[in-house]
């Protein structure tokens, strides 16, 4: 999956629409967590040095269609202004007179913010007309927002057929490692897989099982595999209608050799909630009334064991009820051994939310070989899916990158950005 990047032409005087995932939580108006923002930072500068100017875009939230006020967007554009260096002004509209002046007025090395595109359901609708007046407000198109490479979207996908389509440095990264992971992993190749529910990623755990040499399995979705094996899990999170995949899932493993590790002890609470009573006792004695919040010590030595051979890692998921302080032992002892084993050699990836947030944290970020931006695109692109988001670049071997830069929208007028986008 070779694509072009932004390597690939020179963004001198060039007005460059970028778009990017900014889809980071804000409280009392300000950024709580600007992960997202710094990984879009080496893209941005890289496009900035060399001369571009730079119209960003991204959504925030879920408007559905509507303006929000405490969806808009000037928050970010201030932490990212503060990050850069560089003011970075936020359009009213990603529509508009208004927006078709500021981006009209930009000159090499500035920054412009359009508002949250999904304050219009062109956007999430894919619309022709929307994306056309996005493609107008620029010479070339990049994405860098792999957490959106999953959806085809106006600002992913829509775009793409008006503006040479290339990919940022972000993007590019996240398509070497994950690729990595599914063609050619360093063995033993190990996946430890958390989270509360089985359901989201049993086509990721069937693609896995044909490349790993190890499964360790936590969280609530371990529940259903035990029950699976025979177990009862008492009050626990259970998808009883997904017992009969795990015990296929658990019989493949089997019969292919793959080692495949489910918690043998478990922390047990009366209430999932913080200062609740809670006790360790093991899978198989799970009291009828009380709920399994994390993953015991022994299961963690356990788990410890089974990865220390492992030369490749991918992480997605707590192994606990994370956001519970007291039943996240199990997740922060595993962020921990990941960590040391990144810093001996190790390829370790950490893809989806709570896993990354474990990692952030406890300050372990730098320590990991790959923080995946994307959660539910991680978990599609190891599921062996094409995400539309990639599929729309420009492909470094063949006939369109050729074609490039025959990809131009019409300059946005006042009737196209004020009637035929508008949803």
């Amino acid at each position: 999956m070779d694509k072009l990047t932004i390597r690939d032409f020179d963004p001198g005087r060039k007005r460059v629409f970028v778009r990017v995932d900014f889809n980071v939580p804000v409280e009392d108006g300000k950024v709580v967590d600007d992960s997202r923002i710094r990984a879009s930072l080496p893209t941005i500068r890289a496009l900035l040095r060399g001369g571009a100017m730079l119209v960003l875009a991204s959504h925030l939230g879920r408007p559905n269609g509507k303006v929000v006020d405490s969806f808009r967007l000037r928050p970010v554009a201030e932490r990212l202004g503060a990050l850069l260096r560089v003011p970075v002004r936020v359009t009213g509209d990603a529509l508009g007179l208004g927006t078709q002046d500021a981006v009209a007025r930009l000159k090499p090395g500035q920054v412009l913010l359009l508002e949250n595109l999904r304050f219009h359901a062109a956007e999430e609708a894919n619309d022709p007309g929307f994306a056309k007046t996005l493609a107008s407000y620029a010479d070339v198109y990049v994405n860098d927002a792999f957490g959106t490479a999953h959806r085809a979207h106006a600002s992913t996908v829509g775009i793409t057929q008006y503006l040479p389509a290339y990919a940022g440095l972000l993007m590019e990264r996240e398509i070497k490692m994950l690729s990595t992971l599914m063609e050619s992993p360093e063995r033993p190749f190990a996946a430890v897989i958390g989270g509360a529910k089985v359901s989201g990623k049993i086509t990721v755990l069937d693609e896995l099982m044909k490349r790993v040499d190890t499964f360790c399995i936590g969280g609530g979705m371990a529940n259903t595999f035990l029950v699976g094996k025979g177990h009862t899990v008492g009050k626990s999170l259970l998808e009883k209608d997904r017992v009969e995949d795990a015990k296929r899932i658990l019989a493949a493993a089997e019969e292919r050799g793959v080692q495949f590790l489910l918690p043998t002890d478990v922390v047990v609470a009366k209430e999932v909630t913080r200062g609740a009573e809670h006790k360790v006792v093991p899978a198989h004695k799970i009291p009828n009334s009380w709920s399994v919040v994390d993953i015991g010590p022994q299961t963690t030595a356990a788990f410890q064991a089974a990865l220390e051979p492992a030369r490749t890692i991918f992480w997605n998921g707590p192994l606990g009820v994370f956001e519970v302080p007291t039943f996240g032992d199990g997740t922060r002892a595993i962020a921990r051994f990941l960590a040391r084993k990144a810093d001996e050699g190790a390829t370790v990836v950490v893809g989806g939310g709570d896993s990354v947030a474990a990692v952030q944290q406890l300050g372990l970020t730098e320590k990991m070989s790959h923080i995946s931006t994307g959660g539910g695109a991680s978990l599609e692109f190891l599921e062996g899916r094409e995400l539309p988001g990639i599929a729309a670049l420009l492909d470094r071997d063949s006939g369109r990158q050729g074609h490039a830069e025959e990809r131009t929208a019409e300059p946005a007028s006042a009737t196209s950005a004020g009637e035929g986008a508008r949803p």
